[in-house]
Parts: C-alpha cells; sequence; structure tokens
C-alpha cells in the first residue's frame, strides 16, 4: 500500500504547486514550466482526492467538484430579532425566486445549506450558474435596499457528511475558500476566487464583467486572490474596505515574500495526503446504511412511475409572486390560469386541470415529484413581479425526466402587455414541445387593463367554495364589465361562480337563469369559450330538462378544449340523469385522470361509483378526497356515503358527525344512516332541524325526501321530491339511481315523477333486474 501511496504522490507531482495554493500564500504560477488551464485544474483536484486513498475505502466516499455561492447579511448580528425574522424571509423568497436558482433546482442536484445569517449555494454541473444566480439576487435586492448581502464564489472539493443531527449535509473546501472570498467584501459584492474568474474569462462575454481586486487577507493569515464582479444593475463597484486598508500597507518598503521549494510542495502534499486518508476513514463510518436507505427511496420511486407517462404533457404551476408587497397572489395566480386555458386547447397536448397544479402551491415540492403525482413529462414553473402599471414575468418550462430546462424567458411589459405575454408563453411552449397549435389563440383580452386586473381577483375567489368567496367573486367581474362591458371572460366568471352557488347556497330558480344569461353572454362575445359551454349546458339539463341540448353544449366544450376536467364531470352527471351509469362512470374517470388531485371530482366520484353497486371503488374514491383534502365537504362527508352503503356505519356516523360539526348544518346522511340502525328518534331530530332550516336557509327538497325514505315515510317523501321538482333541482335528475332512494321504486308513483324528470323508467327497472 506504501508503494501505490508514492506511486501516486510521484504521479500527482505536476499537480502540487496547485495543491499548495489551498494552504499557502498565491503561488506565482509563470515560475512553472506547467500551464494550469482551468481544464487541468479540474484534472489535478480530481487527482487530489484520491491521493493515498486504500481501494476499500474509494467507492464509499463521494468527493467531487461543487460550485458555491455562499452569502450572508451584513450587519446581521446587530438587528434586532424581529428584524433579523423579516430580512432572512425576504432574502430566502429572492433567492428561492431567482430563474438560476430554480434551474438548478429543479434538476435536483442544487444543495442549499442555511448559515444562520444567510446560506451557501452548491451547484454540481457548471461555474457559471452560482455567477448567473448571484446576478440575478444581487438585481432583486436593488429593490430592498434594506437588506445588505454580500457574495462570494469558488469552485472546490465539496463532500457529504453527516450532521451533529445525524442528516446529510455537505462540507469541503469548496464551500470554506467560498466563505473566505465573500469575507473580503463589504454589502452589494459579489467576489469570484481567481479561479472561477479564470474559467470565466473563457467567455467573452464574462470578462467586461470581471475586474482583478489582487490579494485578499484571510483567516489565519492566508492570502486568496479575488475578481470583483458587476455590471450596471448588480454588484458593488467600488473595492472592498479590507482591499484599499491592504493597499496603504503594501506601500510600506521592505516587505519581503517567503520562496516556495519543492520541500515546502512535498510538506503540503504530505499533509493533503493525509487529511485525504483521516476524512475517508471518517466518512466511511455509517455510508452503508444510508446508501441502502437512498436505494430504497430510488426503488419507490421507479415503482411509484410505472404507470406510462405521455410525452406531450404539461402541467402549469401557479407563478411565484415577487412582488415588494406579496399582495399580487391573485395576479400570479390568474396569468397562471389564462396561460394553462389556452394550452389545454392545443391538439395533442395532455394538460392537467387548474386544481390539481395549484394543489402544489406554497409547497416546496420537487418538480420530479410534482411531474410524478400529476402524470406529465414537462412542467412549466414561473415568477412575476409587478411595481405599479409594470410587470417582469420569468417562465421556464422544465423536463422532468431529465430535470432539464428545454424553454426559459424573462419577460419585463407595461401592464397592457400581459396578454402579448401569454400568447407568447404558449407559443413557445407548443413550439418546444413540437405539438400543434389547432387554432390561433381568442381575441379575448379586455381593452381595459383595470377590467383584467378586477377579472383576475374574481377568478381568484371563485375557485374558492364557500359562499362568501363566490358572492365575493361576482361582485369582481361586475366591475371588470363596468369597466368594459364586452369582455367575455368576465361573462363566464360570473356564469361559474352562480353555477356553484346554485343548489348549495342559491335556489335553483334563482341563480340557474343568471348563469345561462351570463354564459350566452360569453358565448356571443367569444364562441371558442369552453367553460360558457360547459355551465349553458347545465341550464339546458335543469332548467329547460332537455339533455340533446345539454350533451351538444358539452360536446362542443370538449371539442374547444378536450383537456375539460369539467365538461367530463358535468358530462358524468348527465350520462347518470340519462340512466347510462357505466358512460357516467367513464366520464368520472376521465376527469380524474385530468385532474387527479381535485377533491371535489374524486367526492362526486363517489356517487358515481354507488349507482352502479361498486362500493370498495366508491370507498376508494372517498378515502383519496379525504387525503386530499381532510376538510372538503360539499353537502355531506362522501366517504360516509360509501361506508354507510356498505353497512360500516360506526365509520359513517363519526365522519358525518365531523361534517356536520364543520358545516354547521344538519347532516341528512347521519340521519339516513341513524334510521338504517333503528335510532329513530335521532333521526327524526336531525330531519326536523333540516325543515327548521328551510325557512332561512336553502335546503335542496330531495335531501329531506331522502330522510322521510329512509323512516319509511313515502307520502312525505314524495312531497318534497315535488318540491324538488318544482324547484329544478340539479340532483333531482339522478336521485332515481342513488341507493337512499331504491325504496321507492315498487311505489306506483314513482315511474310517473320520472317521466315528468325526463328519465325512461325501463333504464332504472333494467339496472335493477341487473346491478
Amino acid at each position: 500500500m506504501a508503494i501505490t501511496r508514492l506511486n501516486r504522490l510521484q504521479e500527482l507531482g505536476d499537480c502540487l504547486p496547485l495543491v499548495t495554493s489551498w494552504f499557502v500564500a498565491r503561488l506565482k504560477l509563470k515560475r512553472h514550466l506547467i500551464i494550469y488551464t482551468p481544464k487541468r485544474i479540474r484534472a489535478c483536484e480530481r487527482r487530489l482526492l484520491r491521493i493515498s486513498m486504500p481501494a476499500e475505502f474509494e467507492p464509499e466516499v463521494q468527493l467531487e467538484i461543487g460550485h458555491v455561492l455562499f452569502m450572508d447579511i451584513v450587519g446581521y448580528s446587530k438587528l434586532l430579532i424581529n428584524e433579523q425574522r423579516e430580512q432572512l424571509r425576504t432574502l430566502n423568497e429572492i433567492v428561492r425566486g431567482s430563474a438560476q436558482f430554480r434551474a438548478s433546482d429543479a434538476a435536483g442536484k442544487l444543495v442549499r445549506l442555511p448559515t444562520g445569517d444567510g446560506m451557501a449555494l452548491i451547484f454540481p454541473d457548471s461555474v457559471e450558474a452560482p455567477v448567473r444566480c448571484a446576478l440575478e439576487i444581487s438585481e432583486a435586492l436593488k429593490k430592498h435596499p434594506q437588506i445588505q448581502v454580500r457574495m462570494g464564489i469558488h469552485s472546490g472539493p465539496v463532500s457529504e457528511v453527516t450532521d451533529v443531527n445525524e442528516r446529510a449535509n455537505i462540507a469541503g473546501a469548496g464551500i470554506n475558500i467560498a466563505q473566505r472570498v465573500m469575507d473580503c467584501g463589504d454589502a452589494g459584492h459579489i467576489l469570484l476566487s481567481k479561479h472561477v474568474a479564470e474559467d470565466l474569462e473563457h467567455y467573452a462575454r464574462w470578462r467586461p464583467l470581471l475586474h482583478d481586486l489582487g490579494e485578499c487577507e484571510v483567516k489565519h493569515g492566508a492570502k486568496i486572490s479575488v475578481v470583483n464582479l458587476y455590471t450596471e444593475n448588480a454588484g458593488n463597484s467600488q473595492p472592498p474596505e479590507k482591499l484599499r486598508r491592504a493597499d496603504v500597507g503594501a506601500a510600506v518598503p521592505g516587505a519581503k515574500k517567503s520562496p516556495i521549494n519543492r520541500k515546502h510542495l512535498l510538506i503540503a502534499g504530505a499533509m493533503i495526503s493525509a487529511f485525504v486518508i483521516g476524512f475517508a476513514m471518517f466518512r466511511s463510518i455509517g455510508i452503508p446504511q444510508r446508501r441502502e436507505a437512498v436505494r430504497s427511496e430510488g426503488e419507490e420511486r421507479r415503482s411509484a412511475a410505472s404507470v406510462p407517462i405521455p410525452e406531450k404533457s404539461i402541467a402549469v404551476l401557479p407563478f411565484v409572486d415577487l412582488s415588494q408587497a406579496h399582495d399580487q397572489e391573485y395576479f400570479c395566480d390568474g396569468i397562471s390560469e389564462e396561460i394553462l386555458d389556452a394550452l389545454a386547447k392545443v391538439e395533442g397536448l395532455r394538460v392537467v386541470a387548474r386544481t390539481s397544479s395549484f394543489s402544489f402551491k406554497g409547497k416546496n415540492a420537487d418538480v420530479g415529484e410534482i411531474a410524478q403525482k400529476l402524470n406529465v413529462q414537462n412542467v412549466l414553473e414561473g415568477s412575476l413581479r409587478r411595481e405599479g402599471n409594470r410587470i417582469r414575468i420569468s417562465a421556464q418550462l422544465v423536463n422532468a425526466r431529465d430535470g432539464f430546462h428545454i424553454w426559459s424567458d424573462t419577460f419585463e411589459r407595461e401592464l397592457q402587455g400581459v396578454f402579448a405575454v401569454q400568447d407568447e408563453i404558449t407559443r413557445s411552449i407548443v413550439d418546444t414541445l413540437k405539438v400543434k397549435l389547432a387554432v390561433a389563440p381568442s381575441a379575448r383580452a379586455p381593452k381595459n387593463t383595470e377590467a383584467y386586473d378586477l377579472y383576475l381577483q374574481g377568478l381568484y375567489f371563485s375557485n374558492k367554495s364557500d359562499e362568501e368567496s363566490l358572492r365575493k367573486s361576482l361582485s369582481l367581474f361586475q366591475q371588470a364589465l363596468d369597466k368594459d362591458p364586452n369582455f367575455a371572460r368576465a361573462w363566464a366568471g360570473i356564469a361559474k361562480a352562480w353555477y356553484w352557488l346554485a343548489d348549495a347556497y342559491v335556489r335553483p330558480l334563482e341563480a340557474y337563469p343568471k348563469v345561462k344569461e351570463a354564459a350566452s353572454r360569453a358565448l356571443a362575445l367569444d364562441e371558442r369559450d369552453a367553460d360558457a359551454h360547459c355551465y349553458l349546458g347545465e341550464t339546458k339539463r335543469v332548467l329547460d330538462r332537455n339533455f340533446s341540448r345539454e350533451e351538444a353544449e358539452l360536446k362542443r366544450a370538449l371539442e374547444i378544449d378536450p383537456n375539460s376536467a369539467t365538461a367530463h364531470l358535468l358530462m358524468s352527471f348527465l350520462k347518470s340523469s340519462q340512466g347510462e351509469l357505466e358512460e357516467a362512470v367513464k366520464e368520472i374517470q376521465e376527469a380524474e385522470r385530468l385532474d387527479p388531485l381535485a377533491p371535489g371530482i374524486w367526492s362526486f366520484a363517489v356517487g358515481t361509483y354507488l349507482a352502479v353497486d361498486r362500493i370498495e371503488d366508491a370507498i376508494n374514491a372517498g378515502k383519496r378526497t379525504v387525503q386530499l383534502d381532510p376538510n372538503y365537504v360539499y353537502f355531506d362527508s362522501a366517504l360516509a356515503d360509501a361506508y354507510r352503503e356498505k353497512g360500516d356505519f360506526r365509520e359513517a356516523v363519526a365522519l358525518y358527525e365531523k361534517a356536520q360539526a364543520a358545516t354547521h348544518f344538519p347532516s341528512a346522511g347521519l340521519a339516513i344512516t341513524y334510521a338504517r340502525m333503528g335510532r329513530q328518534p335521532e333521526a327524526q331530530r336531525i330531519l326536523n332541524e333540516l325543515v327548521e332550516k328551510t325557512r332561512t336557509h336553502y335546503v335542496a327538497a330531495e335531501r329531506i325526501a331522502s330522510v322521510y325514505v329512509a323512516l319509511g315515510q313515502k307520502d312525505e317523501a314524495f312531497r318534497w321530491l315535488e318540491r324538488a321538482f318544482n324547484e329544478h333541482s340539479a340532483n333531482l335528475y339522478t336521485f332515481a339511481f342513488h341507493p337512499e332512494f331504491r325504496a321507492l321504486r315498487s311505489d306506483s308513483r314513482f315511474p310517473g315523477l320520472l317521466r315528468r324528470i325526463g328519465i325512461d323508467f325501463a333504464k332504472v327497472l333494467n339496472r335493477q333486474k341487473n346491478p
């Protein structure tokens, strides 16, 4: 082994002058015959890391070259506690919002190390990455002058270690020297080690930005060469104070430098050899166990990824708000949703619906993880900064398979230019993915930017399910129309808000005529609005009881937007109304595929599965609803409905009681369960509360009818069903196939009610004979 070490030391003889520069004063390489190009330096570093390393250690030690960006907040310790917390929060947001950070993070290789008053970022592939990131951060910090940050960049050896918390961490000379480089600077400086600067000098675009500062004395009296990096908009062009003081000292005559001879070089080499051996022994402890954990995680990911992923598929994530006041969430969401809506109309491109894509909002999820959960190949992410009437949008398209950016761009516009930006992003993605833009984007941009801003605010609130938010969205959409009466999307927004208010909070005969008017106005202005076709179609079913007209509207919506989960969901309702239950299941499953993380779709799927007696599928759909949103309730707990039909009353009661506590509304499902359990007094009590509620709130009459059925009071049940018919309750059209109404099928009044609704009683009988 000793001979092997000696051979390796001899092999590294031409690297030793470089090696010693890490430990002693800077070498004047011109004294040596070897020319140290960046490529040669890299090779030497890699060979250095193998000095005297026993064979049994070599496979276990992961020593690599990392490109390190180190930064801290100047004067951090002098700040008040709340000021420290606020400045760190803002700095973290700026760093996470930079395009280079997001690009490297998406690739799954970026390492982030918090340091208390700052952080270190380790980029594995390119020396340009930390430099670009530093410039972007510096430029963004100009808008936050109270945050004084300095940065240092160096490329050097880094390695994985286990910290005191037994977590994987990163350490090494690369990080230490980056910190020393940073320590030479003042607020605003971006300083580079000479090593990094020499790499960048090979690229013409970087040369004008590099300004040699000479040597800077750092910890333990060592000296390092540093280079100042700055542009008109980033960095600090002034020499650091520490170097200005050093220049004064250098003017004193008589200073003498110690020569560095071959003996010193060999001593330094031996020191490094000992260091690497010791470090290898330290790192070898505990590594196999972690390796096993990493392997098991990888196997789990491969198993989860076994479902085929369409190559032409994409998820659009909500853009990040980088505005100083952080008050543009609605604008970011709106821009993202508008781009998603445009991409959904692209022929041959599978686009995940909004609810699923936006479910990752505010979560620090990896792009690969997001793509895996949504079963897509590509992910679009971005950020937005708005100041007054000016916006800056950065967007990047990531291939989740390898984590690489396949397109990115930044746009700075006045607010009225945002529509052109949306179209440009859409067309860039279409060109990049080599799919066909079936039709030109609709000319639906409003003439008034205030109207568009109000519309985006309305869109934000219309995506919430509570009554207060839906009514607020109506007000905002109307304000947008006051500014621009011909804004088609605002009319579609009104139709959407009234649709979701209907049945749950508002009487159908109050809400659906407004849905019809708004959807019709939207289509008169833009016939290619798929959502407007969907909501207009529902009015055909509920108000006109014309199933064929609704089917035509929904088919038209799917022609325009084949990725519309809403259209497939409503088509499932329609097929259930027509007694085509197997088709209803297919449609709800397509909605699940297009919007896999939407709790509402899974909740509605429970009823669809129960109608065809697929109890286990219903339970699984209900569990998925709870998994996605533990607090999701629409009328009642869907999972409780499934457990009730299975006969698992204890589970059902617990879930119904939880839903009742959340909604502060009597639970019809709980009353039905009590009745089936033989607890009639408790069922009757809840029924009485529901009837009393109708004096002050809208309660769907078929819900009350279902409790009367469970109590065996058929006359009262038919009386309330008649009321539901007169009120045009949307849920009445599927009641014939719901298990809670099966006891009515033998009653002579049942076929007559179905005929009036438009349901073929023969299909009900056929379903009963062939469940």
